[in-house]
């Protein structure tokens, strides 16, 4: 009973080994058609296989990414050249004594605003007045002395003429046997006794002259002395120290006060070379200080040196500070206006890079293809980014940019610009 029982086992799965796996022949023997599958196989046509390339074409064709585009048309904008600065003091002294004595004007305190050729300090006289009598007292009496000078060159030189004809003469009566040789010997020694006499009177109206010259240089010495005895603003401003205390000793080169003049006032600052060339002298600018005070000026100088270190260049904005509010050495940004410029407002976000590391972005074709194009940022503002290197109108991809390279199928959808 055993034996019966494997045996049916093997007929069963061996029936349903034919009726799962090999159905068809099973079909075709019980409908008497005996096929040559191997035959069959082998007459089949193959398919033909298309290139690797071809295939990778019709996949990248089929591939179409949708984005959202924004249409941005060229416009004008004033290009400028951002810095950052500080303001300046348009002139700042330390006004310092020349000559040496005690303070005896009361002080005036820092913080105060000076006129030109106001008293800062004044120093005792002492005896420079006297000095400069005695000086005076002088003169008179070098000036007599030139008079006499010069009649004595009178006198000096009416010998000399009266010597030089007895000369003549006896040289004269010599060769015609007149006089003697002592004779002639005797005139030519006076002669040149008269000679020494003109130059000896000479020489006093020299030294006349030079005592009035000397007497006129000890006035205006002791003039001098008196006049630095008053020390004064050389320009209206605000004092930044206090001035010298009464009874101070001040010696010559001693700090009087300090002065700094704040109206009209200067904006500093260095520009890239990069950025020189768009820099000119006379542009309009403005500054904002840390405390958000804002002014106006324009460039009144720009260095034509660089500095050796930064190799950037010096540039000053001289501005109105009518009210003093700005204060010297305050940190400002400055802007410097330049010549306009072409360019898209463009949001920040649609900035992307291609494989290289270049900045720009993703344009919509009107083919329907993505194609990146290089851009400059000009300036960075709260509504976007102005750039430029892009056509004068272009449809810029700002959502989906990076998922698309150059030639890619896209699907665009606009979105409104914000130019």
């Amino acid at each position: 009973m055993r034996f019966f029982s494997i045996i049916t086992a093997i007929v069963v799965t061996l029936a349903l080994y034919l009726i799962v796996f090999e159905r068809d022949r099973l079909l075709s023997f019980a409908s008497g058609e005996t096929p040559n599958t191997e035959a069959a196989i082998e007459s089949e046509p193959a398919e033909p296989q298309a290139p690797a390339s071809a295939q990778a074409a019709d996949a990248d064709a089929e591939r179409v990414v949708s984005i959202v585009a924004m249409r941005s048309t060229e416009q004008a904008i004033d290009n400028a050249v951002l810095l950052r600065g500080r303001t300046q003091a348009a002139r700042q002294v330390d006004v310092r004594a020349e000559t040496s004595g005690l303070v005896q004007t009361e002080p005036l305190r820092k913080g105060a605003y000076v006129e030109k050729g106001q008293l800062l300090c004044e120093i005792q006289p002492g005896t420079r007045e006297t000095l400069l009598a005695e000086a005076k007292a002088h003169l008179p009496e070098a000036k007599a002395r030139l008079p006499e000078a010069e009649g004595r060159v009178l006198e000096a030189e009416a010998r000399l003429k009266e010597a030089t004809i007895n000369d003549n003469a006896a040289k004269q009566l010599s060769a015609d046997g007149f006089a003697s040789d002592i004779r002639v010997a005797g005139t030519q020694a006076t002669v040149q006794s008269a000679l020494a006499a003109v130059e000896t009177a000479r020489a006093g109206v020299e030294s006349a002259r030079a005592g009035i010259i000397g007497a006129e240089a000890a006035i205006a010495a002791a003039e001098n002395e008196i006049g630095y005895l008053q020390i004064k603003a050389p320009f209206g401003g605000l004092l930044e120290t206090d001035a010298a205390e009464v009874g101070a000793l001040m010696q010559p080169g001693g700090l009087c006060a300090t002065i700094i003049q704040l109206n009209p006032i200067k904006l500093v600052a260095f520009v890239p070379e990069t950025d020189v060339a768009k820099v000119k002298v006379g542009a309009r600018a403005g500054g904002r200080t840390t405390a958000n005070q804002t002014v106006e000026g324009r460039v009144t100088f720009l260095s034509r040196s660089s500095d050796p270190e930064t190799r950037t260049f010096r540039v000053e904005i001289t501005v109105n500070n009518d009210d003093l509010e700005l204060r010297d050495g305050q940190t400002a940004e400055i802007l410097i206006g330049a010549e306009g410029e072409k360019a898209h407002l463009i949001p920040a976000s649609s900035l992307t890079l291609d494989d290289h590391g270049t900045l720009g972005v993703q344009l919509a074709t009107s083919d329907n293809r993505a194609k990146f194009n290089a851009i400059t940022i000009l300036r960075d503002t709260a509504e976007g980014m102005w750039v430029s290197g892009l056509p004068k109108e272009a449809a810029v991809i700002i959502t989906g940019q990076e998922y698309v390279t150059d030639g890619v199928a896209i699907e665009t959808t606009y979105a409104e610009s914000k130019s």
